[in-house]
């Protein structure tokens, strides 16, 4: 075997070995990356929205309490799972009086609706909610099983 012969070996090895490195890091960048910080934001946003959820419910019950007695409605006997999932319901329907209807009704309009004190932070916490609830979600996919949803479960 010839010098010249070494060197390409050589160069031809070191060129596959760095290759494979290439490739190697190139795998971990993209799990490490575009994978997990998904999965790490969800984790660590869950805990996060236990620790919120518990410190405002009971904020969140005292205006659900003046809304429902000033539309003379059972909105405070509602979930605020309950009422992510109404909103959500009206919002797959596409019907505008409809939404509207649910939205005074929940308390996140007023009658002529204008946006009320609850509304920028349930609009918040209604995309997490969405992640979390997935499944509920499909299960109302088409306008009329989220019309089906609304109807069965809007207190009247």
């Amino acid at each position: 075997m010839t010098r010249n012969q070494k060197i390409a070996l050589g160069c031809g090895g070191a060129g596959c070995l760095g290759l494979i490195v290439v490739v190697i890091a190139a795998c971990l960048i993209y799990f490490l990356a575009y994978r997990s910080p998904a999965y790490r934001a969800t984790r660590n946003y869950n805990y996060n929205i236990n620790l919120n959820d518990n410190s405002s419910n009971s904020n969140t019950n005292t205006s659900d309490n003046s809304n429902s007695n000033s539309a003379g409605t059972s909105v405070s006997s509602l979930s605020n799972d309950d009422k992510h999932r109404l909103f959500q319901a009206a919002m797959m329907t596409g019907d505008t009086e409809l939404i509207n209807r649910v939205n005074v009704k929940i308390g996140l309009v007023n009658e002529d609706f204008t946006p009320g004190e609850e509304y920028q932070r349930f609009l918040a916490e209604h995309g997490p909610w969405g992640a979390r609830n997935y499944e509920f979600i499909q299960s109302i996919n088409t306008p009329a099983k989220a019309r089906a949803y609304v109807n069965d479960h809007f207190p009247e």
